[in-house]
C-alpha cells in the first residue's frame, strides 16, 4: 500500500517520511486517533514504505518484488497480530492465534484499510464471542521475529488493537519491545490507548493521527466514489473527519438511513396522535440491540438539533444529507424555542434509560407519547 492511497493526512505522511529520511525510525510506535481517521491505513502505508526496495518521491515504488508481495499482504517480513475468537470445533483449552484467521484477515484488508472491529467480527462470524489476543499469540510473534529478515531489511510487526491483549500477553509484548530483535519495528494501532499497560505506552513513540480534513474527504468521495460535488460536500461535512462515516452515508442500507426512517415514522405517528402506530413502532425498534438503540436515539437527538438550527436559515450551520434536509424542510417548523430543550432532554433521558437496561418498548413508547405533546407547541 502506498501513501497516496491514504485519504488526506498529508502532514502525518510527511512526519513518517521524515523518520525514514533522517534514519531515526523508532523501534516501536503507537498510532492513535479518532475512529475513521486512517490510523491503520497510515500504519500499512508506513510498513510498505519501510519494506520497499526502491522507494522514491516520498512513497513506496509499487513495482519491486517486495511491493508485489505487499499488494497481497504476503511479505515474509511483515507480521500481523490482531484479536481473534476461538475457532469453531476447537477444544475448550485451545488458545487461538492470528494465523487461525489469516484468510479472513487478508479478505478484510483486500476490501480496504478502513474498517472497524465490528466488521472484523463479522468476517470471523464471531456472533457473541469477544475477540482477544492470547498468550500463545505473543509466543507466536516472538518466534516469527526471532528469525532473520528474509529480504535483508526491516522486519515489521503490525499489531492491531493491542488493548485487547490479556495482561500476560501484554507483558510478553512488553518484553519484546524492551529487547527488540535486530532491525525490527513494532507498529501498534490502537483505538483505546488508555487501556494499554502504561509500561507499553511509555516504551513506544506516540504517533497521533487527527481527523481527516473535510476537503480531503470531499475530494476522495468525488475521485474514488464518483459522487457529485454537492452530495460529496454534504457527506464530508456530516462525517466530521471520519471516512467510515462517509462510506456509511453512501450505503443505501446504511444505519443512518434506517434511523432517519425510524425518526420520520415516530414523529409522524406522534403528530397524528396515532397511539396504535406509536405502540407498533415502539415494538419494532425495541428489537434492536441496546447499542443500536442508543445510536438511534443519538441520531434522533442530532435531528432535533438540525431541525432547530434549520429555522435560522444559515446553511453553513447545518450538517445534513439531501434526504435529511428534504425531511427537515417540512419538520423544522415544529421544533422551536418552546420545545427544543425538552425534546433534547427527552432523547438524552431515553439514552440513559436504555443504557440502564430499562424496558426498551416502554422507553420508546414514552418518547413517542411525550413527543405528541411537545411537537404541538407553537410560538
Amino acid at each position: 500500500m502506498r501513501f497516496d492511497e491514504v485519504i488526506g493526512q498529508e502532514e502525518a505522511k510527511q512526519r513518517l517520511r521524515k523518520l525514514v529520511e533522517e534514519d531515526r525510525v523508532p523501534h516501536a510506535m503507537l498510532f492513535t486517533g479518532p475512529q475513521g481517521s486512517g490510523k491503520m491505513a497510515l500504519a500499512l502505508a508506513f510498513a510498505s514504505y519501510l519494506l520497499c526496495a526502491h522507494r522514491h518521491d516520498g512513497d513506496s515504488c509499487g513495482a519491486c518484488p517486495q511491493c508485489a508481495m505487499l499488494r497481497k499482504w504476503a511479505h515474509p517480513d511483515l507480521h500481523f497480530s490482531y484479536p481473534v475468537i476461538k475457532p469453531s470445533k476447537s477444544s475448550a483449552d485451545y488458545k487461538p492465534v492470528s494465523d487461525d484467521f489469516i484468510r479472513e484477515w487478508h479478505d478484510l484488508l483486500a476490501e480496504g484499510p478502513y474498517f472497524t472491529i465490528e466488521q472484523w467480527l463479522d468476517k470471523m462470524r464471531a456472533e457473541s464471542q469477544q475477540a482477544i489476543m492470547t498468550v500463545k499469540e505473543a509466543d507466536e510473534l516472538t518466534h516469527k521475529l526471532s528469525l532473520r529478515s528474509s529480504q535483508g531489511g526491516y522486519k515489521v510487526a503490525l499489531v492491531w488493537l493491542p488493548e485487547r491483549m490479556h495482561e500476560s500477553t501484554a507483558n510478553k509484548l512488553l518484553k519484546l519491545i524492551e529487547e527488540p530483535p535486530s532491525q525490527t519495528v513494532f507498529l501498534l494501532v490502537s483505538e483505546n490507548p488508555e487501556a494499554l499497560l502504561e509500561t507499553i505506552r511509555s516504551r513506544t513513540q506516540l504517533f497521533t493521527v487527527f481527523r481527516i480534513d473535510t476537503a480531503a474527504i470531499q475530494q476522495a468521495l468525488v475521485g474514488r466514489r464518483g459522487i457529485d460535488e454537492e452530495a460529496a460536500h454534504r457527506i464530508a461535512r456530516i462525517c466530521e473527519g471520519n471516512w467510515l462515516k462517509a462510506i456509511d452515508a453512501l450505503d443505501a442500507e446504511s444505519e443512518s438511513r434506517v434511523f432517519l426512517n425510524d425518526f420520520m415514522q415516530m414523529t409522524r405517528m406522534s403528530f397524528m396522535r396515532n397511539v396504535g402506530g406509536m405502540a407498533q413502532w415502539s415494538g419494532v425498534v425495541a428489537k434492536y440491540g441496546r447499542e443500536k438503540q442508543k445510536r438511534m436515539l443519538t441520531y434522533f437527538l442530532r435531528m432535533v438539533r438540525e431541525s432547530f438550527v434549520f429555522n435560522f436559515h444559515q446553511p453553513e450551520l447545518t450538517y445534513m444529507t439531501i434526504e435529511e434536509e428534504n425531511f427537515v424542510k417540512r419538520f423544522a417548523p415544529y421544533v422551536n424555542e418552546l420545545n427544543v430543550v425538552e425534546l433534547s432532554e427527552l432523547m438524552t433521558k431515553a439514552i440513559f434509560d436504555v443504557g440502564r437496561n430499562a424496558n426498551a418498548r416502554m422507553v420508546f413508547f414514552d418518547v413517542a407519547l411525550q413527543s405528541t405533546v411537545l411537537l404541538r407547541r407553537k410560538e
